[in-house]
């Protein structure tokens, strides 16, 4: 038998070992001719335990010998690594130090891979610290797991040093600092990492695009995202199901709806997670009908909706007001899914802009647990309704439960107290949101706040609100300033926003003719004439208003002078006896607003 002691014949065999059955009976064969003899050979027949899914064998085999090298332990530890047994794989490693084993290349890195999947920053640093004391601080596969494990623990300072540090980075590395930065909120980092990396001569792979796929979507980069995807054509990368969804959601949130459809028709494979990406897409496009109706289409291919299709159905509902499909919605997800906060939160939502704030508050009270958004979303949720009063009394009991509020929440609460003509109210808050909770306004606090003085008069206050901005007041501002002038016969000042609005060039009709109101109201009819010339010059047209009404779980759509309604003659019937009615109380429209 002792040819089986020649490394040639032992290799022969391993690789003749096709099934467990003769493995088994190699393994029987070097027991008797004194295992401990064949040394570094028992780690294959670990290593091959291992392949075939055999762990107790291979821990048999370990434990029974006296000696056990570093090749004995990397085989073991591997193989429980690739069994995704974490916690096996960092006990055999410390007993390997306990052992005076000394671990190489292997074992640090597969060690440092059990640190990822465990989020174990303090015990990957402890080995971290030995690979570098044992001279591996330098090789490249210790140290991107080391950056793989920082990025994954979201410690990306700590990440870009030690990827500085490194004398050689391969392709794994940086595609662990490009996908880490845009995973940690850094698009724009990991855009100027890739660009450097195209610098040191490195070609991206599938990895490397599908993270600048996702960066581009957060920047809402289109172009450079077309860059990005012509390059992997070109480079005839393998551009599977998760590349092209990726594609699929960054066209969509670039607002490009027909590449997003266009990349979407043309896979070989689709999956649940592609039909959301493409709903949402067009959910948050504010395209309504057509994300209710790939919803259907979805579950017409076989598809059952998931949460992230129904809460862009839920969004489509709620543009549209289409209050039955949302009640369907809202059952499906309480019999399918388990109602979570997200779901929940996108429900009231949806109740709150369907005009029916008593579900969208019974709803809330049931949840067992509410988080920011939740609050935020009730907040706002009375303050679309002119609930100013209740959305105050929400925000309270939101500080009676220790929810630290953010900008967003003052942004709801503000507009709620605009809305109800809290003027005192909203003095106190927004002097208490910044001094209190530190929040500095953004432009949107300084518009509600503005709204809220110029609508109760105060439109000399409300312009000192305006005059004390760090920042170039936007169109918003500028606009709910001219409306309380308009509203409140404040020339003077008026005068002046006017033409700051206009030289801020809106491309909004309904902003133009406010604007041309005012001045009409103000009898200057010159500035009149030459804001209508603007609009005419501008080839600037009104979008046609329209009207949805929901009937018996159909909508009904009504367009100004559209006769095409098939109950036309029994609607204008209606209209006039309202109209005659409304004569006989003595009733008058204000038409002060109709000059355009």
């Amino acid at each position: 038998m002792c040819f089986l002691k020649n490394p040639k014949h032992l290799k022969a065999l391993f690789l003749a070992a096709k099934d467990k059955r003769t493995l088994i009976k190699i393994h029987a064969l070097m027991m008797k001719t004194n295992l401990s003899a064949y040394g570094n050979s028992v780690g294959r027949i670990i290593a091959l335990y291992g392949g075939k899914n055999d762990i107790v064998s291979a821990r048999k085999l370990f434990e029974e010998l006296p000696l056990r090298g570093v090749d004995t332990y990397n085989a073991i530890i591997i193989a429980y690594s690739r069994k995704e047994s974490p916690f096996e794989v960092l006990g055999l490693y410390n007993q390997m130090i306990k052992e005076d084993v000394r671990p190489d290349s292997s074992t640090f890195t597969v060690a440092l891979k059990a640190c990822v999947s465990l989020m174990d920053l303090k015990m990957g640093e402890e080995i971290w610290r030995k690979a570098v004391e044992l001279g591996y601080g330098n090789d490249v596969f210790v140290g991107s797991s080391m950056l793989n494990l920082y990025v994954k623990c979201g410690k990306m300072n700590e990440a870009m040093v030690a990827f500085e540090k490194m004398q050689r980075k391969d392709l794994v590395c940086w595609s662990s600092m490009i996908n880490g930065l845009v995973f940690n909120g850094q698009p724009r980092e990991a855009v100027d990492a890739y660009k450097r990396m195209k610098k040191e001569g490195i070609d991206g792979d599938e990895v490397v695009m599908m993270g600048l796929i996702q960066a581009c979507a957060d920047l809402g980069d289109s172009r450079f995202g077309l860059s990005v995807h012509g390059y992997s054509i070109r480079r005839h990368l393998n551009l599977d199901v998760k590349v092209q969804t990726s594609l699929v959601d960054m066209y969509a949130k670039t607002g490009h709806l027909d590449l997003a459809s266009h990349v979407f028709k043309n896979m070989s494979r689709i999956n649940i997670v592609t039909w959301g990406a493409l709903i949402s897409g067009f959910a948050q496009n504010g395209l309504a009908g057509s994300t209710l109706e790939l919803l259907m289409e979805m579950q017409s291919c076989g598809f059952e909706p998931d949460s992230v299709s129904l809460i862009s159905a839920l969004l489509a509902c709620a543009q549209i007001g289409f209050l039955k499909l949302g009640k369907s919605i809202h059952g499906y997800t309480v019999r399918r899914f388990d109602f979570n906060q997200v779901l929940g939160t996108s429900v009231i939502d949806m109740y709150s802009k369907c005009g029916v704030p008593s579900c969208a508050r019974a709803l809330f009270d049931q949840m067992q647990s509410r988080d920011l958004i939740s609050w935020n979303v009730i907040i706002a949720s009375y303050g679309i309704h002119g609930h100013g009063e209740e959305a105050l009394s929400l925000f309270l009991q939101m500080i009676e439960t220790k929810v630290k509020p953010d900008h967003s929440t003052f942004a709801s609460l503000l507009s709620a107290l605009s809305h109800s003509g809290l003027v005192e109210e909203g003095r106190y808050w927004f002097d208490l949101m910044v001094s209190k909770y530190k929040i500095q306004p953004t432009e949107k606090h300084y518009a509600c706040m503005v709204d809220l003085l110029a609508r109760a008069g105060e439109v000399e206050e409300a312009l000192k609100i305006v005059d004390s901005m760090s920042t170039e007041p936007g169109l918003a501002v500028w606009v709910a300033l001219l409306s309380g002038c308009h509203n409140h016969k404040k020339f003077s000042i008026g005068e002046k926003v006017a033409k700051k609005v206009l030289k801020l060039n809106p491309d909004d009709l309904g902003i133009h003719a406010l604007v041309s109101n005012f001045f009409a109201m103000e009898q200057k009819w010159e500035e009149v004439a030459g804001v209508r010339k603007t609009m005419r010059k501008s080839g600037m047209k009104k979008v046609p208003g329209y009207s949805v009404v929901e009937v018996n779980g159909e909508l009904h759509a009504f367009i100004m002078e559209d006769k095409s309604h098939n109950q036309y003659e029994d609607i204008v019937y209606v209209l006039k006896k309202l109209y005659l009615e409304m004569r006989a109380i003595r009733y008058l429209p204000n038409i002060e607003l109709c000059m355009i």
